[in-house]
């Protein structure tokens, strides 16, 4: 739990965090009886029957398949069985080895052969037509793209629909700012008595890797501006949300020259690093945690020389002045907090409130906490539900009861129960400088 000054007289700090029960006795009680979810209860159109095999890759445009070892996808979401609490099998995905990562990354470089490739010498407006083939796949695999996202990281039926809505709109509005951006370089521009033609070029190979709570949007947000610029790609889908990307496997194989996207799936503690060491990755697309990106970019033999596209952790805060309207500033508060469990790199962490309105304001937040609804992710309405990264909520329990030993209070009764790996959200207040 990190520590909170006190730097202005008139703030108090809330820090409110997806954790832990009441703290009367300062002991925490995380389990609760509430029952989960049947395989039959789930709606028939969002169940998944069969377990996906996903042996496919994708390299020097062909979609191979792999004989090795496979990873075991579980989603987030245990349903109850006669044998207990179980994690939905989702399927299975290769576990590539560094030979073949870099075989992908030859690939790349073959196709990218010094921007004299079939695909950086392309022109503009082709390369804009066949990535715009790329929102035509998606579009025709909606419903098997959103049922997946739901599944493999426990996102809200109505946030995986307007995660891929928004990609498809990400998509076309790129395009046409790209097209736009594209007929502003016609004619030489002049300044202080110099003619010059100025055009924007493509850099080299790319290593992209986006994250497991936007695994299809912000893959997309990366992979996008690398390919219309004329950029060749070798992508690392997320540990989560994998199986969800599958239809771009053919749909890459058949839109780009080969070699120009590469999709290889493994673990980065496996993959990434031989292929930094080689010093043939231009170009870093990366989004997750600070820690992991200097890691990365320390394996480049000429890190100076990488250009780094990078989306990392933050740590926001809320600050609510005494003259803010509380009903407004309490619902943005909830949402801007717990939207996606909080699991958003824009998500505020901590919540500053001038004493004057403190105890007002806890007066509404509390209970538009508690009446969030938790629960599956196809559930109408739901709020929060689990959380993919094993062990979280633990984690999340051990923040609290640290919290609680300091002298924070658990405001919210029955915030931070555990249900496998479900955990309701806990509000501690007041938060001393400790």
């Amino acid at each position: 739990m990190r520590k909170v000054k006190h730097e202005s007289p008139g703030l108090d700090p809330i820090i409110e965090t997806a954790s832990g029960p009441k703290s009367g006795s300062r002991e925490l009680s995380v389990r609760s009886d509430r029952p989960l979810p049947r395989e039959n209860e789930v709606p028939e159109a969002l169940r998944i029957e069969t377990p996906r095999e996903q042996s496919e890759y994708l390299i020097d445009g062909r979609v191979r398949r792999w004989a090795g070892p496979m990873r075991t996808v579980e989603s987030p979401v245990c349903l109850d069985t006669p044998n207990g609490p179980v994690r939905k099998v989702l399927g299975r995905s290769p576990l590539l080895d560094p030979e073949t990562a870099l075989e992908a990354l030859e690939a790349a470089r073959r196709a990218w052969n010094h921007g004299r490739g079939p695909w950086p010498a392309l022109p503009w407006k082709e390369r804009l037509r066949r990535v715009a083939g790329l929102s035509e796949c998606l579009k025709e695999n909606r419903a098997e793209i959103v049922r997946l996202l739901m599944w493999e990281v426990a996102k809200p039926l109505a946030q995986a629909e307007d995660e891929f809505d928004r990609t498809i709109d990400y998509i076309d509005d790129t395009i046409q700012a790209a097209g736009e951006l594209a007929g502003s370089w016609s004619g030489p521009a002049r300044r202080d008595g110099l003619t010059a033609s100025i055009r924007r070029a493509p850099i080299g190979t790319a290593l992209l890797m986006g994250p497991y709570n936007y695994p299809l949007n912000e893959t997309m947000a990366l992979l996008l501006p690398a390919l219309i610029m004329g950029n060749t790609a070798v992508v690392k889908p997320p540990k989560m949300g994998l199986l969800l990307l599958h239809p771009l496997l053919a749909a890459c194989r058949d839109l780009f020259p080969p070699g120009t996207v590469n999709f290889v799936y493994g673990r980065g503690s496996t993959l990434v690093g031989p292929l930094m060491r080689t010093g043939r990755i231009d170009v870093l697309g990366f989004i997750g945690s600070m820690p992991v990106a200097q890691i990365v970019k320390a394996g480049h033999p000429r890190p100076h020389r990488l250009h780094a596209v990078l989306g990392l952790q933050a740590k926001n805060a809320a600050i609510v002045l005494d003259d803010a309207d509380l009903d407004l500033t309490v619902r943005e508060c909830v949402r801007g907090s717990l939207g996606f469990n909080g699991q958003r790199c824009t998500a505020l962490k901590i919540l500053f409130v001038h004493r004057r309105i403190a105890d007002a304001f806890m007066a509404r937040f509390v209970p538009a906490v508690q009446a969030l609804r938790c629960g599956p992710p196809w559930m109408p309405g739901v709020d929060i539900t689990p959380l993919p990264l094993p062990g979280k909520p633990e984690y999340l329990d051990g923040l609290v009861r640290e919290a609680v030993s300091k002298g924070a209070e658990l405001a919210n009764p029955g915030g931070g129960r555990i249900i496998q790996t479900s955990f309701s959200p806990a509000v501690l207040y007041p938060v001393g400088p400790g």
